[in-house]
């Protein structure tokens, strides 16, 4: 078994691309993805900051074309993927010990635009449920996202990365707070009832604004997070009013098409006689219409414009980084010795069938010219069973000690030339068909035709 991982992230794609492959419900295009033969497992994470696939396969090649086609055809809805540069994509690629590494650090938040933002493990959690409850993840992602929850553990309770959480939310209070002298005369309107705006409110308070108002598609979810906060709870359809009295507009909502264009803020403005505006727009697909920002009176930030503001902020969180990366390595050195431990399953399998048929073949042929009957030939079937037995003991155990370590994969492959178990023409091959497993490159553990 192979792991691929296709996507795009916060540092190879602006906002504008990112919002265009963001994904609501993945149970739907996982479905699609593991119905072909490319794909045997998958999980597809979508975050305000990146949208990543990690498959397991046992075609890499395949798969690798397949989650192209994906992205561009299908996510992408039939347009080009955007180049990074002259010659580079905005999708990247890891495969096996790369990606295994990647989803590690995305999970322990080393990847993050926030180093050490809390949100992103939830988030694939939440990502591996959904590929769970879609019937695409199977006992190798089962075991991969185990690992990296681990290590992700291990980060947070072991390193100072997670001291003074800081979120996306709470940098957008930050940069609101360097804006206004004070906020004591100000007043604040969410736009959301998600963890990204709670972790707002929960920032906004603690600088001492007291204004806040909560606006959301569902009443009754602003409702909830209002009470807990002492806020103010509103449909968006009462956006227009709420917009003139706000002083900071906060918005991470779901939706296709934002929900707050130039018109909307043009009478505001008109309503607050030109008092200025400070927008933030956390929402991907973005929910203020990026036009607004030519407005006078309006100073709007998006999640990129925030990264920038993330990096300044960042350089504690960097020395722990080192630490983080050292235990993210040896969590992808355990797993990796776990797959490689995987791969050594179907080989050792075809080798005990083949050697199983060719002494049972052998069996009948001496039973038929020697005359054996009775207990005779079982007393024969259990000495041939027991010199086969004695022969592949010492060979299958050397397999599984060093599957486990760097060299496994070079031993599984000795062992395949050396017991022809690649070649349909070799004594007891015909075990292959009964045994179920595929021939040539497919099968896990060979090296042939990818």
């Amino acid at each position: 078994m192979r792991v691929v991982l296709a996507g795009m992230n916060h540092r190879t794609a602006p906002l504008e691309v990112r919002e265009r492959f963001a994904v609501d419900d993945p149970e739907p295009w996982l479905a699609k993805l593991v119905a072909g033969e490319e794909i045997d497992e998958a999980v597809l994470l979508s975050t305000c900051n990146r949208v990543e696939v990690v498959a397991i396969t046992r075609r890499p090649d395949a798969a690798r074309h397949r989650l192209r086609s994906f992205f561009a055809r299908e996510l992408g809805r039939g347009e080009p993927l955007p180049e990074r540069h002259a010659t580079q994509s905005v999708l990247y690629e890891h495969t096996d010990t790369d990606a295994v590494r990647h989803l590690f650090r995305v999970a322990s938040s080393i990847d993050s635009m926030v180093v050490g933002e809390p949100q992103i493990l939830g988030q694939v959690k939440e990502a591996h449920r959904a590929a769970v409850g879609a019937g695409a993840s199977g006992p190798v992602l089962s075991r991969l996202f185990a690992s990296a929850f681990a290590a992700a553990k291990r980060v947070r309770s072991e390193t100072r990365i997670a001291a003074r959480p800081v979120s996306v939310a709470r940098v957008a209070v930050d940069l609101a707070r360097q804006i206004f002298e004070t906020f004591e005369d100000k007043r604040a309107l969410l736009v959301g009832a998600g963890e990204m705006i709670e972790a707002a409110l929960e920032a906004l308070r603690g600088a001492g604004l007291s204004g806040v108002s909560v606006a959301n598609r569902t009443p009754a979810h602003a409702d909830e997070l209002a009470r807990r906060f002492g806020a103010s709870a509103h449909g968006l359809d009462e956006l227009p009013g709420l917009l003139a009295g706000a002083d900071v507009v906060l918005t991470c909502i779901a939706a296709e098409r934002p929900p707050l264009g130039v018109v909307l803020f043009e009478e505001a403005l008109r309503a607050r006689r030109r008092r200025p505006i400070f927008a933030i727009d956390i929402g991907v697909p973005r929910n203020i219409d990026p036009e607004v920002n030519a407005l006078d009176g309006v100073y709007l930030y998006d999640l990129d414009d925030l990264g920038g503001v993330a990096e300044a902020n960042a350089e504690e969180r960097r020395r722990e980084t080192v630490r983080a990366e050292a235990i993210v390595q040896e969590e992808v050195e355990r797993f990796d010795g776990w797959l490689s431990a995987l791969q050594a399953v179907p080989t050792i399998r075809r080798l005990r069938a083949r050697a199983e048929a060719v002494r049972q073949a052998e069996l009948e042929k001496a039973a038929a010219r020697l005359g054996l009957e009775g207990e005779t030939r079982s007393g024969v079937e259990a000495l041939t069973r027991a010199i086969v037995n004695k022969l592949l003991h010492a060979p299958v155990s050397r397999l599984r000690e060093r599957a486990e370590r760097d060299e496994g994969l070079a031993y599984l492959e000795a062992a395949r030339v050396l017991f022809a178990l690649d070649d349909p023409t070799a004594p007891g091959a015909e075990a292959d068909l009964l045994d179920g497993s595929k021939g040539g490159g497919e099968e896990p553990g060979s090296s042939g035709g990818e």
